[in-house]
């Protein structure tokens, strides 16, 4: 079974959001990272660039195959991870630790959560994708 932290949020296309002060932090879940297998490129968007809630923020390249990165929170990216662009096997790695994406700065002020996902909810999620 995937490691699926309780801290943090999630959404059914397998991006993991952690709250901190006023951002928040974007990265792929370990289930992501799994399926995917040994990360080969990252393609992170440059910081001030803003994105709708769904829409398409980043993409990670394996061997297997490519996959978007959908933003999970309308807002403003203020930060990218350069290591994971040197090194994407870092989200291989440790993908809720250095293997972090993207800080946004939502621009709704409101608690990040509408669509999101707990842990527990995110766990039926990928239970639901073994079968």
């Amino acid at each position: 079974m995937s490691n699926i932290p309780q801290q943090l949020m999630y959404t059914k296309t397998h991006e993991w959001i952690k709250k901190e002060e006023e951002y928040v932090v974007i990265g792929i879940t370990d289930h992501a990272q799994t399926m995917l297998g040994d990360l080969v490129y990252v393609e992170l968007p440059e910081a001030e660039m803003s994105f709708d809630s769904g829409q398409e923020c980043a993409v990670v390249e394996s061997v297997k195959a490519a996959a978007d990165i959908y933003c999970p929170v309308p807002g403003e990216v203020i930060e990218v991870n350069q290591a994971v662009i040197e090194n994407p096997h870092l989200i291989n790695q440790d993908p809720y630790g250095k293997g972090w994406l993207l800080r946004v700065r939502p621009f709704d002020r409101k608690p990040v959560g509408g669509e999101l996902l707990n842990a527990d909810q995110y766990t039926k999620v990928v239970a639901s994708e073994a079968h």
